[in-house]
């Protein structure tokens, strides 16, 4: 996968975030006083990859066997924290060369508050011989006792021309052809998500070269103009053959319920509808039921009947 070939392993190679970069570089100089390190921000702008960064140049060749890389939202429970965490921070063994182990805690904002609870007290207690580096998206999920236990640090969305350099440099060591309107269709899907730019990237690139139409078929973009269609028509009354073409670019073309969701959402503002606010309400209430875990045929299908009541 492109995505963990060209991952940088120096912070100097971290696409943008460059004043966290200098930070994290005066903080490094002396690894004995590196504090706890809290990274937050929206997914694929490099919080991971600092993260693994800082393991590789504190520990050096020996950062695998030293460093611990959890996935919190898999193991939100206490007994994650409990026996796993705390099993490898007090683990014995530490090389002369190695300062102390690292834990890398992702998605830590998806454990329970106990599991939080018991965290904190596990970072006081193994402070001498291990340093924890939490990754977020969602800071206001992770408990005050903990977040003044680490330098917290906000990683911002990439800009535009940012990924795109990057993307173009993954081209040409890949030998593959790029043209900028391809790339910029790249970044309008993946909203500064540049893991995810570039996981589009190579699906387009097994088509040929970048192009703004292979990045729309690799992507299953190549019907959402129809979503415009399926708003006229539920707007219109005409709730089954709104749901018909609803129906069939999700289980024809592919198109997820909350692409779906997300172009429908697009297409209100593209239409300028008097009831904007009440329709953007309904929209943000049966993505909220999906996400919940409700059948989504039918939710959808109720969205496009509540839709219709606007148009009359």
């Amino acid at each position: 996968m492109w995505v963990e070939k060209y991952r940088p392993t120096k912070l100097a190679d971290l696409v943008n975030q460059k004043d966290i970069v200098g930070s994290l570089s005066v903080l490094l100089k002396n690894p004995q006083e590196m504090p706890h390190f809290l990274f937050s921000g929206s997914a694929g702008v490099g919080k991971t990859t600092a993260a693994i960064c800082i393991s590789h140049e504190i520990l050096g060749e020996h950062w695998h066997d030293f460093t611990l890389e959890l996935n919190a939202s898999d193991e939100r429970g206490i007994n994650m924290v409990r026996e796993r965490v705390k099993k490898f921070s007090r683990f014995a063994g530490l090389d002369t060369e190695i300062p102390f182990k690292i834990i890398i805690l992702d998605e830590a904002d998806e454990m329970t508050s106990d599991a939080q609870t018991a965290l904190r007290r596990i970072i006081e207690d193994t402070s001498k011989y291990c340093r924890f580096i939490l990754i977020a998206n969602n800071i206001s999920n992770i408990i005050d006792p903990i977040q003044s236990r680490c330098a917290v640090f906000k990683f911002t969305r990439i800009a535009e021309k940012d990924v795109v350099t990057h993307l173009k440099n993954i081209a040409k060591k890949e030998k593959v052809k790029v043209d900028e309107k391809g790339l910029s269709a790249i970044y309008d899907y993946s909203e500064g998500d540049l893991r995810h730019a570039i996981n589009v990237m190579q699906a387009a690139a097994s088509l040929g070269s970048i192009t703004e139409e292979n990045v729309k078929k690799s992507a299953g973009l190549t019907k959402t103009n129809d979503v415009d269609v399926v708003l006229k028509l539920a707007l219109g009354g005409k709730l089954a053959d709104a749901r018909n073409k609803m129906i069939e670019l999700i289980k024809v073309y592919g198109m997820s319920e909350s692409d779906f969701l997300k172009y429908i959402n697009q297409s209100v503002f593209k239409q300028k509808n008097d009831h904007l606010e009440e329709i953007l309400q309904i929209i943000a209430k049966y993505d909220y039921r999906i996400l919940s875990g409700a059948n989504p045929e039918i939710q959808l299908t109720s969205l496009l009947a509540e839709l219709g009541k606007f148009g009359k």
